[in-house]
């Protein structure tokens, strides 16, 4: 947490421990080993980090990774650059039971779901969901349930402990354990669950990264805009409409199942 950060204080004046866990695996199908492409000089997952670094409510920042020999390249890289970063090593299809291991181990109350392919996440955007988190008393808040109005690659989910564990206690089905959040979305009638959206819609965009295409976008929006203005989701918009052949590249990829 940067300096002066602010501290997350729920509706009832409490200080809460937010850990934000970032899943990463080296594993990927469509884009093979995508977390350490380059990227204005870091890592996809170093600019990940980097970006969450400036949230002004997350209290720790953790990357969950498998356990798997071929992943021990994330334990490395996150140790020697980024000490202050927690690690933790699981089961790389079960990754709710990642998820539950490193929110235990560090102590979470509050945990952030992000993941490590969205190298243009706005830290304002992850504390507007926290924020509405802290403030509204649910299980559940995300920018996702529901209507969509932040670009795919903005994706932030914020819940409880309690909820995480009541999903990891009752999540059976291959894709309660491969996805996370998905058991407490198929039971809404179990947990209390709100959206967050934006003053505008900007959902036709897509800023994951899956793809090459999608890498392209990425590169040429870091590459176009200095690195205080890459952080603004408005330089990040501005830049988009003012390139609106380039925002295309990647319209026609299909977002693989599970993902949001």
């Amino acid at each position: 947490m940067p300096p002066g950060a602010a501290v997350g204080v729920d509706i009832l004046g409490m200080k809460k421990n937010i850990v934000c866990i970032v899943q990463a695996r080296v594993g990927s199908t469509r884009l093979p080993n995508k977390i350490f492409l380059e990227l204005k000089g870091k890592a996809i997952l170093g600019q990940d980090i980097e970006r969450l670094k400036h949230s002004k409510l997350i209290t720790k920042i953790v990357v969950a990774c498998p356990d798997t020999k071929e992943n021990d390249v994330i334990e490395k890289y996150v140790k020697e650059n980024y000490p202050e970063v927690g690690v933790w090593r699981g089961s790389e299809n079960d990754v709710l039971d990642r998820y539950y291991g490193a929110a235990k181990n560090f102590g979470a109350e509050v945990v952030i779901r992000i993941t490590s392919d969205c190298p243009l996440i706005v830290p304002e955007v992850v504390d507007k969901v926290i924020q509405a988190f802290l403030d509204r008393g649910d299980d559940y808040v995300s920018n996702v349930l529901g209507k969509r109005m932040y670009p795919r690659g903005f994706d932030t989910e914020v819940f409880s402990f309690a909820a995480l564990e009541r999903m990891w206690n009752e999540g059976k089905e291959q894709d309660d354990r491969e996805h996370v959040t998905i058991y407490l979305r198929k039971n809404p009638e179990k947990f209390s669950a709100s959206n967050v959206e934006g003053e505008n819609d900007y959902s036709q965009y897509r800023l994951t990264l899956d793809v090459q295409k999608d890498y392209e976008l990425i590169k040429a929006v870091y590459e176009a805009l200095d690195e205080k203005e890459v952080l603004k989701l408005d330089s990040i918009i501005k830049f988009l409409e003012k390139n609106p052949e380039l925002a295309k590249i990647n319209q026609e990829v299909e977002q693989k199942h599970g993902k949001f």
